[in-house]
Parts: C-alpha cells; sequence; structure tokens
C-alpha cells in the first residue's frame, strides 16, 4: 500500500453489524471488517458515544486516511450532521453525530448519509453499468429504501429525507415495506405454501427466508415463483407513481431481495405497461445494482467524493 494513494474509510451502520472497509479512489475494498453493535448499544454512555471511540481504532490502523463516510439506517438532518430517526438503533436520534466526531477527530473529514442513499451514490461512482446524472435506487431487504440521484447528487427534499418509498401506501393502504419488506414476503410465501401445497415442493419442510426463496426460483419452484410474480406486481405499482413523479428512465434495484429481480421483471414490466403511456415506458430500463454485497461500505466511502472536491 503506497502512503501516496488516496484511500477513504466507508463504515455501513447496520442494525445488528458495522460494515467497515478500506476504500481505493477507484472503489476496490483493500480491507474489510464486521463488527456486531450489541457492544456499542449496551455501553454506558449510549451507542453514538461508543461509536466515536471506536473510530478511533481505525484511524490508528489506517494513518493516511483522513476521510470518512458513513451510512446510516435512518432519517438524518439535511446538514447531514445530527440523526433523526433512526428506528433500528433508537439511541442515535437526536445525536449530533458528526458534531462528536469532528470534537474527537478534528483533522478528518466526515459525511453522513441515509444508507440507502448512500448506496445510491455508490453504485453512481463506482458501479461497473454506469449510470446515468439522474436515476431511481431501490433497496429491497429488511426494509424497502429508496433514493434519487439528481445531477449526481442526492435529492434530499426540503428537509432532507425525500424519496422514502418503503412509507408509500399500498394496497390495503399498507405502507409499501411492510408489504414486500422481508417480513411482508415471507408473509406473501407462508400464505402461498397453504394455497398451493401440491405445488410446493420442498419449501413445506424449509426454514422460510429469503435466500431460501431465491435459491428455490432458481431451481423452478412454482410457489417461489409465484411470490416474486405477486411481489413484482406490488413494487411495480409503487414505481408507476414514483416515475410519473420523477421522470426518470433508469432505476436500479440493490439490497438482499433484489438477487431474485429476474423473476419480479415480468410482472413488473407487465405492470407499468398497464398504467404508464409509451412516452415512460419507451425509455425505461430496469436494472440490478452491480455492487451487490458491498453496496454498503463502497456507498459510504463514495460518500467522500461529494462536495470534497477529492
Amino acid at each position: 500500500m503506497k502512503n501516496q494513494e488516496v484511500h477513504f474509510l466507508g463504515v455501513d451502520v447496520g442494525g445488528t453489524h458495522l460494515k467497515i472497509g478500506l476504500v481505493s479512489k477507484e472503489g476496490e475494498i483493500l480491507e474489510f471488517q464486521k463488527e456486531e453493535t450489541i457492544f456499542y448499544r449496551e455501553h454506558a454512555e449510549g451507542f453514538g458515544p461508543k461509536f466515536i471511540l471506536e473510530l478511533g481504532k481505525y484511524f490508528q490502523k489506517y494513518p493516511n486516511v483522513s476521510h470518512v463516510g458513513i451510512g446510516l439506517p435512518g432519517l438524518i438532518s439535511k446538514d447531514r450532521t445530527t440523526c433523526l430517526e433512526i428506528p433500528a438503533i433508537p439511541g442515535l436520534n437526536g445525536f449530533n453525530l458528526k458534531e462528536g466526531l469532528k470534537q474527537a477527530y478534528p483533522k478528518h473529514e466526515f459525511y453522513l448519509e441515509n444508507d440507502a442513499a448512500a448506496a445510491a451514490i455508490g453504485e453512481f461512482y463506482f458501479g461497473t453499468d454506469n449510470p446515468a446524472p439522474n436515476f431511481l435506487f431501490i433497496t429491497m431487504g429488511t426494509g424497502i429504501g429508496s433514493a434519487l440521484v439528481l445531477d449526481g447528487q442526492v435529492f434530499k427534499g426540503s428537509r432532507g429525507n425525500a424519496l422514502e418509498m418503503g412509507h408509500m401506501l399500498s394496497r390495503g393502504n399498507a405502507r409499501l415495506e411492510t408489504l414486500i419488506g422481508r417480513k411482508g414476503i415471507l408473509s406473501i410465501l407462508a400464505d402461498r405454501i397453504e394455497q398451493y401445497p401440491e405445488l410446493a415442493g420442498t419449501l413445506k419442510e424449509e426454514v422460510l427466508g429469503s435466500h431460501m426463496l431465491v435459491r428455490t426460483a432458481k431451481e423452478g419452484n412454482e410457489v417461489s415463483l409465484k411470490v416474486f410474480e405477486e411481489v413484482g406486481k406490488i413494487l411495480g405499482e409503487a414505481i408507476v407513481s414514483t416515475v410519473r413523479i420523477l421522470d426518470v428512465t433508469e432505476v436500479y434495484f440493490g439490497g438482499g431481495i433484489s438477487a431474485g429481480l429476474e423473476f419480479m421483471l415480468p410482472s413488473m414490466k407487465e405492470t407499468l405497461d398497464i398504467y404508464l403511456t409509451p412516452y415512460y415506458t419507451k425509455d425505461l430500463h430496469l436494472k440490478k445494482a452491480t455492487l451487490e454485497n458491498n453496496a454498503g461500505t463502497l456507498g459510504a466511502a463514495a460518500l467522500c467524493f461529494m462536495g470534497s472536491g477529492l
């Protein structure tokens, strides 16, 4: 590792784990570590102070790093200093993380962002598909996250937290992520197994999970395919409204559930064709994000490019 090379620290903050990567300017993860957050949660002074303290060991390990990007799973202030609503880590709510970091490490620069928006910026800078300057990014995992990249920047809205598609009202006035977040998808799967027991095959003996759903769909299980068909329809309906409002032509899908995107696309495209006019559909491209499991870490690191002049 050459001293003159520019490296960044990307920190993906999740409910159960922190993912920390040393990242090159070209988007290569040079070193990677994963920590459980339970020790941060149980710290006497709280998650925030413990996080600030523990970050110091990475600065000792990587003395040439001066720029740090941090992706957070929730709402943050428009000036990207303060955690507002972090459902997975409520101890961070109201905590001015950036101020605490700057006080502890005045020689370092810190860039905070919502995790879905960070993943979108990661795709913009490091994605192999060469995204356009304007695109919609949707993450499908425990919940449904989303972000709009507008002229190469995160669109924040008037108060800083625009594009929360997961909280759009969908069927039966349920939130989108209630319907097709991880729990919602597994609920659909359980319903379809009960509805089509003769088609379920080995699903009846397996522990229900998202990885299992993707695997069995790839194996051709008809019930698993029906689940993805339904998910595609529901997500397609949400995309119809979002595309009408934003007039974007590229939509990228990330997160663990996006591994089954190929099985959602037929019903999703059918839904889009029904409710959108040719003006929208003729140029609309639906694509799987390219960073996959590294999206959080690379996305956090990519935040260092924004407004830093690097």
